[in-house]
């Protein structure tokens, strides 16, 4: 626990049993007030049962045991602190302002004590934390990008494709390691050679990868589906080809497909960073299933 989460003073503890007992008429507005103040609504329920009093005096012992616990105690006290009036209106006249009163005091003892005042300090450094944290992360996940951007725009003129077969397949890899799917690279079976292959929600995926000056024919694309086809049902195929698609092509496994098409334009705007890899998969497995078809060009949704 750092310094602002140890456990609350007894006076502080006493004080807030009294807030409870005193600033609530009604059992299910103080359960109201403990859930909205992050407790568990089983744990804000528990001793329901109980006088208010006994009830908040048991709750609040059983928060202390944890370190969780204290943590919802002081997010219970900051509740308190934060209220410019009694939670329950049915209180008036004297009961009214009995629980004024201990509201009163409880705040005060907190100002003296400085317990919310530096806990929201801390709250503020932990955002502050998590920003730079997360900038961190985008800028190096940018600088990745663009390494495999510019290894990918080399192996659009290079000469030697075989090369940027082996490119595509690193790029591949990196590509979903970034977007945190686990990518398995080629591997054969008995009788296969598969590229690659993935999960993805519910679902696995075999891939073929074609960087070729020629674009895939009916029957490479026909070829793939079949090796989809001996795997088990739930089994679906990427065919990746970053010289695109003929239109033909496309057209002959629309409906009841099993493959999906990306080209070199869908890796172009992955690279880029004008969408991601999760994105871009969601939208061509919705349109698939709602149109019945097998590619989706990408920059239908950027535009």
């Amino acid at each position: 626990l750092s310094r602002d989460m140890n456990v609350l003073p007894f006076n502080i503890i006493e004080k807030m049993i009294q807030c409870f007992g005193k600033c609530f008429y009604y059992k299910d507005t103080m359960e109201s007030f403990l859930i909205s103040a992050g407790t568990p609504p089983q744990q804000a329920r528990k001793h329901k049962d109980e006088y208010k009093f006994v009830w908040a005096k048991k709750l609040l012992h059983e928060l202390s045991e944890s370190s969780e616990g204290i943590v919802i105690q002081h997010k219970i006290l900051r509740s308190f602190y934060d209220l410019r009036d009694l939670p329950d209106k049915a209180l008036v006249g004297k009961e009214r302002n009995e629980g004024l009163n201990e509201l009163r005091d409880l705040k005060e003892l907190i100002l003296e004590l400085k317990l919310v005042e530096e806990q929201r300090k801390e709250d503020s450094n932990a955002r502050k934390r998590l920003l730079e944290e997360k900038s961190k992360i985008i800028a190096q996940r940018s600088e990745r990008l663009c390494k495999l951007k510019d290894v990918f725009y080399k192996g659009l003129t290079s000469s030697n494709r075989q090369e940027a077969g082996y490119d595509l397949e690193d790029i591949l890899m990196r590509l979903f390691s970034l977007s945190e799917i686990e990518y398995k690279k080629s591997y054969k079976t008995p009788t296969q050679q598969i590229d690659g292959s993935f999960s993805f929600e519910g679902f696995d995926y075999l891939v073929e990868a074609k960087w070729r000056k020629d674009q895939p024919n009916e029957g490479e694309i026909g070829s793939f589906q079949r090796k989809v086809n001996t795997k088990l049902k739930s089994t679906r195929g990427i065919f990746i080809s970053v010289n695109g698609y003929r239109e033909e092509v496309i057209e002959a496994f629309n409906n009841n497909t099993n493959i999906l098409l990306i080209d070199g334009v869908d890796l172009t705007h992955l690279l880029e960073g004008r969408i991601e890899l999760k994105e871009l998969l969601a939208m061509k497995i919705k349109y698939a299933a709602q149109y019945g078809k097998c590619y989706c060009p990408s920059s239908i949704y950027l535009k």
